[in-house]
């Protein structure tokens, strides 16, 4: 690789601001739960991906450690050791002691950073009980320990190494005070890194995980030509993959794309590798692109005829049915906005992307032109269908079905109009669905009964997914809309909670709900308004005294206590069961009565709910598509992967 000598101590900026970490540790990772306790590998892998879009490196290692430990290297340039002209100590010090400090604030170190968005690895070394970095530098290692982001003593050299091996190892062990669980888990981590190697054709990035033995590597010599041959593994495809790359302006632009039997779309929009989960103005100019360049190519091809004297439109819609794409654009000065802050808001790329993606694809029709008329017969029916939609959407409206002024007869409404304090239950059955309407605060809180299993939308067009009965119900419920028209703002409630019976059929159903509500009112998620409710699957019972249990787990800690307690008392208690504890098992929610449905899955005071988030489009399309798609094989190898995860009643 190649190297930059006049990356110096001098490169390195700082922005002033540690102090708060520790104590409000969710401002800075989103939480401390798997969530963030995640997000410190990426925050360090940032790093190293950075030096990897400055062409410095092609490797990055990460192991999960037997000790608990996460230990991360690359083969980049090394963090500068070198005293900083400004704080007189140590570059890697600064680096790692203050925050928003790093040569990604230096644009003759980094023309584009990605770990700009996020928030530093000194918050990855606030949040661990202790953190080694060890630099090779100029012949060199060096080396630094902190405590709870503290230094245990100055930068110190260690080692010699030869003079071209360079790189950064940083090892962290999070702190356990602060995140709710410290065990990494493999899956998560590799969701992750195997995104950032399809994104960046040139490294290769291995994960291990040396407590349970597994390890995988990650390099594609495709990047995102392979990443949507991945996406698009489980359907049938129209084509091999369009692949588009272009610069204008300084900005890179690289799009890869295909069309596939599927009625969704799949668009997975990327700058500095960030995934901008709610768009942006890179999407906005592919769309525009796509439409303009199809449209301009059927019309001068005449592959659009005329029926009954009425001419088709293709309109973007139907050029995105069964598209799936990779957007992957690099800005020097991405501007983030948004309910999330991963909506690209720079106006100047929207032409960049346009225009390049115009040319190029207006050439590629050009070149191929049965890969285009393929297209447009996909986009054709697409067209139809969105037709025999329309319709169906006019007449149930006739009917008053999608009308909010009329809403379902079976949803028990709340009295308070505000949707941001308001939230809705979507139950499964008319016996669990009695027992929340009991149980429920009227106030606040809507219930919604649905029979059994919706349609799944994975395998029907949007014609026959309105001609659902509970899917109608559901939409007039919601009041947001569905689709292409769906507006999450006008959501009739801030929280959308999916209360199923905590075994394989209830796990089924909500699994069907989430697939719908992923396909046709995907904002509601992103917005992160869409919640699972966890009822418990035990009760366990002594005396007046009763607890819940919402696994195996906690059912046996539970039992574990009270058998402590006998033995406290000097009993000798060697039973499974201690004497006078009694323990039901809950088979459905219609078992509990209202009282205990509210104090075990619906109070806010003492509920568990989990949000479900949307931290990658790309992997949830797979996971999707691999759950309630066709193929049969690779669904079962899904299940088989990640069954020990899963809570089975079977």
């Amino acid at each position: 690789m190649a190297k930059k000598e006049n990356y110096t101590a001098s490169n390195i900026n700082v922005l002033k601001g540690l102090e708060a970490v520790r104590k409000r540790p969710a401002m800075y990772i989103g939480d401390v739960g798997q969530r963030g306790l995640h997000h410190l590998i990426n925050e360090v892998v940032d790093n190293s991906i950075d030096e990897a879009l400055a062409g410095y490196n092609d490797k990055i290692d990460i192991i999960i450690n037997e000790d608990g430990s996460v230990t991360v290297e690359d083969a980049g340039r090394g963090i500068p050791v070198d005293i900083h002209p400004v704080e007189k100590v140590s570059a890697l010090e600064v680096v790692m002691t203050v925050l928003h400090a790093g040569g990604k604030f230096d644009k003759n170190s980094y023309k584009v950073s990605g770990g700009l968005h996020g928030v530093g690895i000194s918050v990855v070394n606030a949040l661990s009980t202790k953190l080694i970095a060890e630099i090779k530098r100029d012949g060199k290692i060096y080396k630094q320990e902190y405590e709870k982001g503290i230094p245990l003593y100055p930068v110190k050299e260690v080692g010699k190494v030869p003079k071209k091996e360079t790189g950064t190892k940083v090892t962290f062990y999070p702190d356990p005070t602060i995140f709710k669980s410290t065990k990494f888990r493999f899956e998560i981590v590799t969701e992750r890194m195997k995104e950032l190697a399809f994104l960046n054709k040139n490294i290769t990035i291995k994960v291990a995980d040396k407590i349970e033995n597994l390890e995988e590597t990650y390099h594609y010599k495709g990047g995102i030509i392979e990443f949507v041959e991945y996406l698009d593994e489980n359907r049938k495809t129209l084509h091999k993959p369009i692949y588009i790359e272009g610069e204008k302006d300084d900005t890179p632009v690289e799009i890869a794309f295909q069309y596939s039997d599927a009625y969704a779309d799949n668009i997975c929009t990327y700058v500095n590798n960030i995934n901008t989960k709610e768009g942006g103005s890179h999407l906005v100019g592919f769309k525009t692109a796509l439409t303009r360049t199809f449209n301009s190519y059927a019309s001068k091809n005449k592959l659009i005829k005329e029926t009954k004297n009425k001419k088709i439109t293709l309109t973007g819609d139907d050029f995105r049915e069964g598209l799936t794409a990779v957007i992957s654009v690099k800005v020097m000065e991405p501007q983030f906005e948004g309910q999330t802050k991963t909506k690209l808001g720079n106006s100047e790329v929207k032409s960049i992307v346009e225009t390049i993606v115009g040319e190029k694809l207006a050439d590629y029709l050009e070149e191929n032109p049965s890969i285009g008329k393929k297209i447009i017969e996909k986009c054709l029916r697409a067209a139809e269908a969105r037709e025999a939609a329309r319709k169906a959407r006019d007449l149930v409206r006739r009917k008053n079905v999608l009308d909010s002024m009329h809403l379902p007869g079976k949803l028990s409404d709340c009295s308070i109009k505000d949707p941001e304090l308001c939230e809705i239950y979507i139950v499964e059955g008319d016996s669990a669905g009695g027992s929340a309407k009991q149980g429920r605060d009227r106030r606040f809180q809507a219930i919604l009964p649905i029979k059994g299993k919706i349609l799944n939308v994975e395998k029907a067009k949007i014609n026959k997914v309105l001609e659902n009965t509970e899917i109608k119900t559901m939409v007039t419920a919601i009041g947001a809309g569905i689709g292409a028209e769906f507006d999450a703002e006008k959501s009739r409630y801030g929280k959308v909670i999916i209360m199923t019976d905590a075994d394989v059929d209830g796990s089924h159903i909500r699994t069907l709900l989430l697939t719908f509500l992923y396909r046709y009112m995907q904002n509601l998620i992103t917005t992160g308004r869409v919640y699972i409710a966890q009822p418990p699957l035990y009760k366990i019972k002594k005396g007046k005294q009763e607890f819940y249990a919402f696994d195996d787990a906690e059912r046996d800690k539970i039992l574990d206590k009270m058998r402590s307690k006998e033995e406290a008392k000097g009993k000798n208690n060697e039973d499974n069961i201690p004497k006078g504890v009694t323990i039901s098992r809950y088979k459905g929610l219609g078992e509990m009565n209202p009282e205990q449905l509210w104090e075990t899955t619906m109070n806010p005071e003492t509920r568990t709910v989990l949000q479900v988030n949307l931290e990658s489009a790309a992997i949830a399309d797979k996971v999707f598509e691999t759950l309630m798609g066709d193929d049969v094989t690779p669904r079962r190898e899904f299940i088989e992967k990640h069954a020990k995860y899963a809570n089975l009643d079977v």
